[in-house]
């Protein structure tokens, strides 16, 4: 988790140097379609691989969800600063919890759900509406944040069943054939330099997708989400020393708080599975 923060703090940076110049729609594809070369490896794999019909629904569910997700999330990064995206970006785990509660059947006991507030009134710190503007952006991150939980929960799904390599390749095909229709229309001849651009784009997220797969096979996502804490220190940081973006208290204080529901859910979620590891050890016992 901690080299997935590294590779997408770097896709952040390259996304907010191509700005607004090419259409959200399209830089979501051609990332995406950029990413297949670099698993040119892993793709003949995939005419081999004999998936059940609900894996199937599986990996069709993921690619919907993240093309919708990654699309939005091009369109709030050329519009907002690093650190309200990588800020609301931390709702993730958040709509995770409230998901596994209400889709999977976890139980979301009344100190979970106090987290979960709690990071609603950071993000609603972060917003602050009534005090200042609330942009198409922050809309659209809101929608990323939704989009990518979903993406994510199912995404950890298939860790139990296919390799990670398998995974990111299935993803980046279907998430190809979704965002195709949407970028055609909007279509614009992009420069040699934004190809580049979009080229280590798709190489850092490829890379960071992988990274984040193979965490969700190694632990539960609860103790490996917390981990990209760090990446809201390093948006901070390259904003203002690259872009020239004045540090937000209130984005920092309301990511903070984002942060602190997350840790508090991770550490609940340690205590009763020991909990539960020792009855079922006692459980045994003669």
């Amino acid at each position: 988790m901690l080299a997935t923060g590294f590779c997408f703090v770097g896709v952040t940076a390259l996304v907010k140097t191509l700005g607004t110049e090419v259409p959200a729609p399209q830089a979501a594809f051609l990332r995406f379609l950029m990413g297949l070369v670099f698993l040119a490896p892993v793709l003949p794999r995939l005419l081999h691989l004999r998936l059940s019909g609900f894996q199937w629904r599986l990996v069709v569910g993921r690619g919907v969800f993240h093309s919708f997700g990654v699309a939005l999330w091009f369109f709030a990064m050329a519009r907002l600063p690093l650190a309200d995206v990588t800020a609301l970006n931390y709702l993730n785990p958040i709509l995770i919890t409230l998901g596994a509660g209400i889709f999977l059947g976890d139980k979301l006991a009344a100190r979970r759900l106090a987290a979960v507030g709690v990071a609603l009134i950071g993000a609603l710190i972060i917003l602050r509406p009534g005090l200042r503007e609330i942009s198409l952006g922050h809309i659209a991150m809101l929608g990323t944040a939704s989009a990518f939980a979903g993406s994510y929960m199912i995404s950890k799904r298939l860790s139990d069943d296919l390799d990670p390599a398998l995974i990111v390749a299935l993803m980046s095909v279907t998430v190809s054939i979704g965002l195709l229709p949407v970028a055609l229309p909007v279509w614009v001849t992009p420069t040699g330099l934004q190809l580049v651009q979009l080229a280590g784009v798709a190489l850092l997220a490829t890379l960071g997708h992988y990274f984040m797969t193979l965490a969700f096979r190694a632990g539960p996502m609860t103790v490996t989400q917390p981990v990209t804490f760090l990446q809201l220190v390093w948006a901070v940081l390259l904003g203002a020393l690259v872009f020239g973006e004045e540090p937000d208290p209130y984005v920092i204080f309301g990511g903070g708080l984002i942060l602190a529901a997350v840790s508090f859910i991770t550490f609940r979620e340690a205590q009763l599975k020991r909990r539960d590891a020792g009855r079922a050890v006692e459980a045994t016992k003669p």
